[in-house]
């Protein structure tokens, strides 16, 4: 914490102007500056180097200098005697300095000036010296005023007041003061009158007496998403929330307060003939020619439509001249919202069907050629079922096999005896041998078809891999179908439609305009931008004069 400096005040006494000395040898006027020399000591003691300066000069004009240094002699003896002050003095000198006098003393800088008509205790002195103006003062008549009048003009009083002069003195300065005040007070007044009152005044007559009256329909709707079906526990956790429509609900606030709702509300209700007309006052009046951003600007001002998001509720008050205008222009932008929230979800939902259909319809195309290629070759190779011809060939071959097996044991039995018959030998190895080619010939029936033809095995092979694609296109078939299944929920499920929670009905009185709020509004506002240049202009006031 730094302490404020104190300056010293110097010279604080009154000053008494003594009269002139009557000789020479008098003593010299008291000043404020008791250890001042002598008006005629130049500081060299008994050599009075001050008047042998003043005695150099040519000698054929001695008399005249003589003359002329009397007279200054003079002039600064009564300076000397008006009890100037050291620093009036020392301004003098100054001024003396700028306007090229070179004097022997200040006192002579004060005479000389004032034969030139300079007055140097000019409370302007100061800005004079520093701007360069002319320090000449003049009478009317073009000349120097005299010296006594200059001294009469300039000089500071060293009259002392009594007491019941101070006392007056402070009443007039008190007076002065509650006078400027006063003045200072109407002027406010006048200008508060005219800058706030007066426009006040001019806003609440109109809003009262000849503003148009205005009637307000006020609606209330949501979006709302169908339930979906067969959902699991995770997925309905947000299916049922507000904010599941949220941008479909700012995507129809926009909408609706856009220039092609408005340009429809106008083709099919006349929304600018309407606010055209003579009834409604100039101010609100549009145009019978109006172009449609003018228009547009106005329906902006008359529609006003809100989203609550916490709620999910859209609001919406639509202003009009009459109220069945109103109710009729609320129902169809009320229409146009209903139409917006279909189109927004119809692109998705073709998109998802689409896809789901054209999927559908390849798998069971596909389907259909397996099947196709299935039948040729059952006609081709002239088998109806491989599996079938396979086991109707084993079965013959497995009774030929048996038969065969009987045969060995019949040979086995004959071949036992010590002597064998041996034409029925030879008959068992002949129905044997008849056996085993019968056996060879049908497995080589199954395995080689011999002479260009396909064996069995084959064509087994060549049904089976066409009956296994065609299973396998069977079986994409029925995902194709269950993904277009799942395709016409999902698209059910983004189906969005607006549920009206408060219907359009028309007001049996005016809403608009609210005369006591809007002239407060006014007041308010005028006051404002009063008080922003009354601000303004004290701030580039004091900055112009600082």
């Amino acid at each position: 914490m730094s302490t404020p400096p104190k300056a010293r005040r110097f010279r604080t006494r009154s000053v008494t102007a003594l009269p002139p000395p009557t000789s020479a040898g008098a003593a010299a006027p008291a000043t404020d500056m008791p250890f001042a020399p002598a008006p005629q000591d130049d500081g060299f003691g008994e050599l009075n180097m001050f008047q042998s300066r003043r005695n150099k000069g040519p000698t054929n004009a001695a008399g005249a200098e003589a003359s002329d240094t009397a007279a200054t002699d003079a002039e600064v003896l009564a300076v000397r005697a008006e009890g100037l002050t050291a620093r009036q003095l020392r301004l003098a000198r100054r001024v003396a300095l700028r306007n090229g006098i070179n004097a022997q003393s200040d006192e002579e800088a004060v005479v000389l000036l004032r034969r030139k008509g300079i007055n140097p205790f000019r409370h302007e002195m100061g800005e004079d010296l520093v701007l360069g103006t002319d320090l000449t003062v003049a009478n009317d008549d073009g000349a120097a005023p005299a010296p006594a009048a200059r001294a009469k003009q300039t000089l500071p009083s060293t009259e002392v007041l009594s007491e019941n002069e101070r006392a007056r003195a402070i009443i007039d300065m008190q007076r002065d003061i509650v006078r400027r005040r006063r003045r200072n007070f109407t002027m406010l007044m006048l200008r508060l009158a005219f800058f706030v009152f007066l426009p006040t005044l001019v806003a609440g007559l109109y809003y009262y007496k000849y503003a148009t009256p205005l009637y307000a329909t006020k609606s209330e709707f949501q979006i709302q998403k169908a339930e979906g079906m067969g959902l699991g526990a995770g997925g309905g956790l947000l299916s049922g929330t507000q904010f599941a429509t949220s941008p479909d609900a700012i995507a129809v606030q926009g909408y609706l307060q856009s220039r092609e709702a408005m340009l429809r509300l106008d083709e099919s209700l006349g929304y600018k003939a309407h606010f055209a007309r003579d009834i409604i006052d100039p101010l609100q009046r549009l145009d019978s020619n109006a172009t449609n951003e003018a228009a547009y600007k106005l329906y902006k001002r008359n529609v006003k439509i809100a989203f609550d998001p916490t709620e999910g509720i859209i609001k919406m008050e639509v202003i009009a001249a009459d109220p069945a205008s109103s109710q009729q222009f609320a129902e169809a932008l009320l229409t146009y919202a209903e139409e917006q929230v279909d189109h927004l979800t119809q692109r998705v939902r073709e998109d998802q069907m689409t896809g789901a259909r054209e999927s559908y319809e390849d798998a069971e195309t596909k389907v259909r050629a397996a099947e196709q290629k299935v039948l040729d070759l059952q006609q081709k190779l002239g088998v109806l079922d491989p599996k079938a011809e396979s086991a109707a060939l084993m079965t013959q071959v497995a009774e030929l096999e048996g038969e065969f097996r009987v045969k060995q044991l019949e040979l086995g039995q004959l071949l036992d005896n010590a002597k064998p018959n041996a034409a029925r030998v030879e008959g068992v190895k002949g129905d044997m041998a008849r056996l085993q080619a019968e056996i060879d010939g049908l497995r080589a029936s199954m395995t080689d078809g011999g002479s260009g033809d396909l064996s069995l095995a084959e064509i087994s092979g060549q049904l089976r891999i066409a009956e296994t694609e065609l299973q396998t296109r069977q079986l994409m078939l029925s995902k194709a179908l269950e993904q277009q299944e799942a395709a016409r929920i999902e698209a059910n499920r983004q189906v969005r439609y607006l549920s009206v929670s408060v219907s359009p009905t028309a007001p049996d009185e005016a809403t608009y305009p609210k005369a006591f709020e809007n002239t407060a509004l006014a007041f308010m506002i005028f006051a404002g931008i009063y008080l922003m240049l009354s601000l303004t202009a004290s701030i580039l006031r004091e900055q112009v004069t600082a």
